[in-house]
């Protein structure tokens, strides 16, 4: 039996000996295409050959490519681990020909690889080709037809319409008539009772297609209407995963090698056995799918968080923890270490996982740990609402509350109608499904966006960038479109000729203006598109013709310049004062100041710091010339040691930035010597996720105003001290009688405190034998530990039990009697009680406390622990 490893190896091995050169998986998260938060596609990379907006230095390729569907059209999730072949992340191998060979040779290749070399059987396999479409009219794919006719007999041809073979990429854009493989993996018995044929297309687990070959001939128009491409293309994917499953003779995508691995492991850390019962198959197959698309998506460099693409990796890593929790009995972290074992299996041919290890351990880690409390608190809200609901007399949760479970909690719908059930009730689906509709609704109509076709105003041509070297140049302008985004209308231009840097590598784009004589636009971003420079503005011009002034903000562009020189000095300092393993994660680069993100485990010290800033410093005092290498092949780049980012898609040329020891590959524009920076101060340092942290600084002008504004700071501080000649020391004389006047205010607290106690002894009341105090009022939650812990020094059997005000905060602080440690526990009851005032806390089983934003829902907290106590 091959493994997935052996499989995989032997597609690119066999197109590559059909003349295809083998390219990497380009990153899963993309970047520069706002269409896009994720590959969702073989071809994502390869858009610009479609497009048209960049010609390919060779025009047949093949590989293997990482792709992820839970967003947009492509949106599996609620499928995966449910039945056997969906998956969130996957692998597509392709084969593309960009104007080369097309159907005769994609369709011959595609079944000597299947029979011939993989030896699949002949008389499981299945095709289907276009049957045309007359509202496109785009007529039956003849060629196609004839051509399998050679390898297959005519009654395993099947007709297929537009939705299941007719691919586009997009509203608009290329697409084509696609011709599809299927395989039948059923069993013999089931094969000769039911013909295979009647369930291909029809979502059967077991007669599935494999391999897609798209041939794209076409151009969608945003009018719907369909025009020749002037070169016709092959663009096919075949699911890795499911072409394991026919070949190792399982009737699961998750019975192949590569997932069983992953989920034989998870039945040693959660003693659940997979094949037993169909709900723990269920979480077995989502854990061992998730843990793939959370991994590679932290190695390509998306953290998880709560907006765009971080928010459905931390969506995919909560779910899987869900079933982890709830169907597996797994209350501590297991996803850690299972991303571990896939970095073992999947490490040779992906080797971002073991180079980037360290990272996915580290964040998965704090992610999951951060989410077991949130279950537990949702455990808690929803014993809570339970308890309300029945003592109303009511039974059902509604759809607003079940909803704020899901969403607040991440509680899946199916967990709290599970919970519900035990206690008797029912849920609101019905309501709980209209809310999740609105907060969708609201979702699209914040993303939503549509484009006009481009109006064509000279042929095109490959545009040219000439920003590194000039701020304003003549032009004309290749085409344009209107674009309408969040309900508001805006235009897109395409200049033959620009100065303009779009924005990318984490530099934002330029603005400036568009000129024609008296009439002037104003250019207010600068985007990458599919690879392509557009120019937003708010308005066009009355002509489009003829020849333009394109002027970027030069001002602007040299404040980023220096910001950028700025970060790859501070990226060097880092390297070099806390050790190799730092490495850039993110970065902004602007006008105003710079933003960059790396890995390191702890927080920086101050003493770092410094050294740090002073580093960055010497370097621009140093006047280092910029040394810019363009164009260079990428692998001389590499031995030039000029390093790479992870997550970033690199072509076979590349640009090269060096200063001093500094030496990065770079698009971003530059400050011609370091002098240029002027002065540099950090303003912050602060960690992000597990592994990141952050350091926010500013150059130039913007360092000026930071500085000045600590000289006046100083300056207003002398005045109020009145002119002190030595303004440290009558600060330190200021710290040292504070220190008195606090010690005296302490005092005071405890003798008030005293007296306060003195007061609450007499509010004692006794219950089934307990003497408990039940008591909310004005004071902080210091003073209440103070006043509780000395009462139960003096009273035995004791609960004490005190909700705190002070101003728009409150607390809430329980004390308990060693000896009654067996019926109470503080550390819960504080626990219980927090969630209505929206806090948290700890403790111990005799003492614990907590500190909330909502006063009023101190009443509730106190009637729930009121309740506990009797």
């Amino acid at each position: 039996m091959k493994t997935v490893s052996e499989i995989r190896a032997q597609f690119l091995q066999f197109f590559e000996s059909k003349g295809h050169t083998i390219v990497d998986s380009a990153p899963m998260v993309v970047k520069n295409d706002p269409t896009l938060m994720f590959t969702n596609a073989g071809m994502n990379q390869f858009k610009d050959y479609f497009l048209g907006y960049s010609k390919p230095t060779v025009t047949r390729i093949a590989n293997t490519q990482k792709c992820l569907r839970v967003s947009g059209k492509h949106n599996d999730l609620e499928e995966v681990g449910v039945d056997t072949y969906h998956h969130t992340m996957f692998e597509m191998l392709g084969n593309w020909s960009f104007g080369d060979y097309f159907k005769k040779e994609a369709i011959s290749w595609a079944w000597e690889l299947l029979t011939e070399v993989y030896k699949l059987d002949k008389d499981r396999l299945y095709v289907t080709v276009f049957e045309g479409d007359e509202a496109d009219n785009v007529p039956f794919d003849q060629e196609s037809f004839d051509i399998w006719k050679q390898f297959i007999s005519e009654d395993r041809i099947l007709l297929a319409n537009k939705k299941d073979n007719f691919w586009e990429m997009g509203e608009t854009g290329p697409c084509g008539p696609c011709t599809e493989i299927h395989v039948d993996i059923r069993p013999q018995q089931q094969r000769d009772a039911v013909d295979g044929k009647t369930l291909v297309n029809n979502d059967h687990p077991q007669v599935i297609e494999i391999w897609n070959n798209v041939f794209m001939q076409f151009n969608r128009k945003a009018n719907g209407s369909l025009e020749p491409l002037p070169a016709t293309h092959v663009d096919t994917g075949m699911g890795l995963e499911r072409l394991a499953m026919a070949m190792q003779g399982v009737y699961s995508n998750y019975d192949t090698d590569l997932f069983q691995t992953l989920i034989q492991h998870l039945e040693k850390l959660s003693g659940k056995k997979y094949g037993v019962t169909e709900e723990t198959d269920i979480a077995l197959r989502v854990i061992a799918d998730h843990v793939r698309a959370i991994a590679f998506s932290i190695a390509d460099g998306q953290l998880p968080s709560n907006t765009g693409a971080g928010y459905v990796i931390r969506r995919i890593l909560r779910r899987a923890v869900r079933y982890g929790y709830s169907t597996l009995g797994m209350k501590e972290p297991f996803l850690t270490s299972l991303s571990g074992v896939l970095a073992e299996v999947m490490g040779d041919q992906f080797t971002e996982l073991r180079n980037q290890k360290d990272l996915i351990t580290n964040v998965i880690r704090e992610e999951e740990t951060s989410f077991f409390r949130t279950l537990e608190l949702g455990l808690k809200r929803i014993d809570v609402i339970i308890k309300r609901i029945k003592s109303e007399g009511g039974s059902i949760i509604d759809g607003a509350t079940t909803f704020e479970l899901y969403d607040t909690f991440g509680f899946p719908i199916d967990l709290t109608a599970l919970i519900a059930t035990e206690n008797g009730l029912t849920i609101d689906e019905i309501g709980f499904e209209a809310e999740l509709k609105q907060q969708k609704d609201r979702s699209r109509i914040a993303t939503a966006t549509s484009s006009e076709d481009w109006i064509q105003v000279n042929a095109d041509v490959d545009p040219q960038f000439v920003g590194y070297d000039q701020n304003q140049t003549n032009c004309k302008i290749i085409k344009y479109r209107s674009v309408t985004q969040k309900q508001k209308t805006f235009y897109q231009i395409v200049l033959d000729t620009t100065p303009f840097y779009a924005e990318s590598g984490g530099q934002l784009g330029d603005t400036g203006t568009l000129s024609k004589g008296k009439e002037t636009i104003y250019i207010t971003d600068t985007k990458k598109e599919n690879n392509l420079t557009v120019h937003l503005t708010e308005a066009i011009l009355s002509d489009m013709t003829g020849e333009f002034v394109a002027k970027i903000n030069s001002s602007e562009r040299a404040l980023s310049a220096s910001n950028h020189s700025a970060t790859h000095l501070l990226h060097h300092a880092l390297r070099t004062v806390l050790g190799t393993h730092v490495e850039q994660k993110g970065s902004l680069v602007g006008p105003n100041y710079l933003r960059f993100d790396f890995s390191h485990f702890a927080k920086v010290s101050d003493a770092d710091l410094s050294k740090i800033e002073t580093m960055v410093r010497e370097g621009i005092l140093a006047n280092i010339p910029l040394n810019e290498s363009r164009n260079t092949p990428i692998e001389e780049a590499k031995k030039m040691g000029a390093m790479a980012l992870f997550g970033e898609k690199y072509g076979d040329s590349v640009r090269v930035i060096q200063f001093g020891d500094s030496i990065e590959l770079c698009g971003g524009t530059h400050v011609q010597n370091t002098g240029q920076i002027g002065l540099f101060t950090l303003k912050s340092e602060s960690a992000i996720a597990a592994g990141i942290r952050r350091i926010e600084a500013y150059t130039n002008a913007g360092a000026e105003n930071i500085l000045r504004e600590k000289a006046d700071l100083a300056d207003e501080v002398a005045l109020l001290l009145k002119n002190p000649k030595d303004l440290l020391k009558a600060v330190e004389e200021l710290q040292s009688k504070n220190n008195v006047l606090q010690k005296q205010i302490e005092q005071f607290k405890k003798d008030q405190n005293k007296l306060i106690k003195q007061g609450l002894t007499s509010e004692i009341v006794g219950a089934n034998g307990i003497n408990v105090l039940l008591k909310t009022m004005e004071i902080d939650g210091g003073a209440a530990k103070e006043i509780l812990l000395a009462m139960k020094l003096e009273n035995t059997d004791f609960v004490g039990i005190i909700g705190g005000k002070e101003g728009d905060k409150c607390s809430l602080t329980v004390v308990v009697s060693d000896n009654l440690t067996d019926k109470f526990d503080a550390a819960k009851m504080v626990k219980d009680g927090a969630i209505f005032i929206q806090g948290g806390g700890g403790g111990n089983a005799t003492f614990a406390s907590a500190g909330g934003k909502n006063p009023n829902g101190l009443e509730g907290a106190m009637e729930v622990l009121g309740r506990l106590v009797g």
